[in-house]
Parts: structure tokens; C-alpha cells; sequence
């Protein structure tokens, strides 16, 4: 059953702590409440990288570091850690250029798109120590 799965778990609580971090942190440093930030895409720390490896943890710890589900785990994080380092920070970064167009060229039939969409490689590195501390805590 789903409620007793801890790998599950893991992964869902170390989503929401990362989550819950960049809801707070513009709140402490900036005295702003961005009601975006509760399931926004990039920010500090990567919530996809914190919840693929406190699964993939949890999935080692729980079955085995050598068995198979771990490696599937495992891939499956390199790969969900990749595209938001590279294909989706790529993705933000055409988008601060077309933002930038459609403003300074005044393009009526065009709206702003959405910015923030990837991660630095910071970001991933902290999501992934965080996903790694709750996986084995949990």
C-alpha cells in the first residue's frame, strides 16, 4: 500500500522541504510572498533534483544499494538532474531573449513567457545532498 511505501515518502518530504524552502526564503530575505513559488519550476534548492534522489536513496536503502531497482532509481535521477541543469536552464535562458524582444521590440501580439524554468548546477548539487540526508532519515 501506498500510505506504508517509505521510498514514496521520502521523496514526497524532501519535495516538500525544498519547496517549502524557496516559498520562505523570498519571504525572510526579500519581505515578499510569492504564492508562485509553492510549486514554481527552478530556484534554490532544485526540488526535482532534492525528489529523485531521496527516492533513489531511499530505494537503495530499503532494497539494496546493488539491486536493480536502485540502478533504475539511479539513471533515472541522472537523467531528471541533467534536464534541469541543461535542457530546461537552455529553455529559461531563450526565454529571458524572446522576453527581451517581445518588450524592446514591441511585439503586440506576443506575451512574456516564463523565465525561471531550469537550474544552475548548484541548485541540482543542493537538491541532490538534500534528497540524499532525507532519503537515509526516512
Amino acid at each position: 500500500m501506498i500510505l506504508s511505501n517509505r521510498p514514496f515518502w521520502a521523496a514526497i518530504i524532501s519535495w516538500a522541504i525544498a519547496q517549502g524552502f524557496k516559498t520562505i526564503r523570498p519571504i525572510v530575505t526579500q519581505r515578499k510572498f510569492d504564492a508562485t513559488r509553492i510549486v514554481g519550476t527552478g530556484g534554490m534548492p532544485s526540488s526535482h533534483s532534492s525528489l529523485v534522489m531521496a527516492l533513489t536513496t531511499s530505494v537503495g536503502k530499503y532494497y539494496g544499494f546493488d539491486s536493480a531497482f536502485f540502478a533504475i532509481a539511479l539513471i533515472f535521477s541522472f537523467v531528471v538532474m541533467y534536464d534541469a541543469a541543461g535542457i530546461r536552464r537552455a529553455a529559461g535562458k531563450q526565454a529571458e531573449i524572446l522576453n527581451y524582444l517581445i518588450v524592446h521590440h514591441e511585439l503586440p501580439n506576443f506575451s512574456k513567457v516564463k523565465e525561471l524554468l531550469g537550474h544552475t548546477p548548484l541548485e541540482v548539487f543542493v537538491g541532490a545532498i538534500l534528497g540524499i540526508v532525507v532519503g537515509l532519515l526516512f
